[in-house]
């Protein structure tokens, strides 16, 4: 038939190579490299990173609270949809949200896709982790509102570790 286009597995393959990379600043299991290769066929492990003005804090899986700072490294990726599954954002158990990523002039040479101003991380809903009495995100509406009005009046920022 004219003008049908049959995709073949092959042909999926090179059209999801081609989705842009996006760097993710992880702080729990996703620092194992192991268990990142359950999750995802393509990525990046980028260089040890700190994220300040949130912590972490662990309960049923590890989260971010506000206040303090927390190490993890970055990670790179065209897989965005299989780290959202991973996370549980379908569920509402974690949300993903946008934070300013300084990677100037670091001590070591990092690969040009970690040279980002953003970069993605996500916060785990601390009432489905059980840790509602210990982590509380200030303001009404949904987790991810929550956090975004926290990050729109707080320093919160991820930078290379360069110790």
């Amino acid at each position: 038939m004219p003008g049908v286009v049959r995709q073949t597995t092959a042909t999926l393959s090179v059209l999801a190579d081609r989705r842009p990379m996006t760097v993710v600043f992880v702080y729990g299991t996703l620092t194992d490299p192991a268990r990142v290769s359950t999750v995802l066929d393509r990525y990046t492990l980028g260089p040890d990173a700190v994220c300040q003005g949130l912590q972490r804090v662990d309960g049923r899986y590890p989260t971010l609270a506000p206040g303090g700072s927390v190490s993890g490294r970055l990670l790179a990726t065209p897989q965005l949809d299989r780290l959202d599954a991973y996370e549980g954002l379908d569920r509402g158990l974690y949300c993903r949200v946008s934070v300013p990523c300084s990677t100037a002039e670091p001590a070591v040479e990092v690969d040009p896709a970690f040279g980002v101003e953003t970069a993605e991380l996500y916060v785990g809903d601390p009432a489905l982790l059980g840790l509602s009495d210990v982590v509380e995100w200030p303001g009404s509406g949904s987790l991810t509102q929550r956090v975004q009005t926290y990050l729109a009046s707080h320093t919160v920022q991820i930078r290379l570790d360069s110790e």
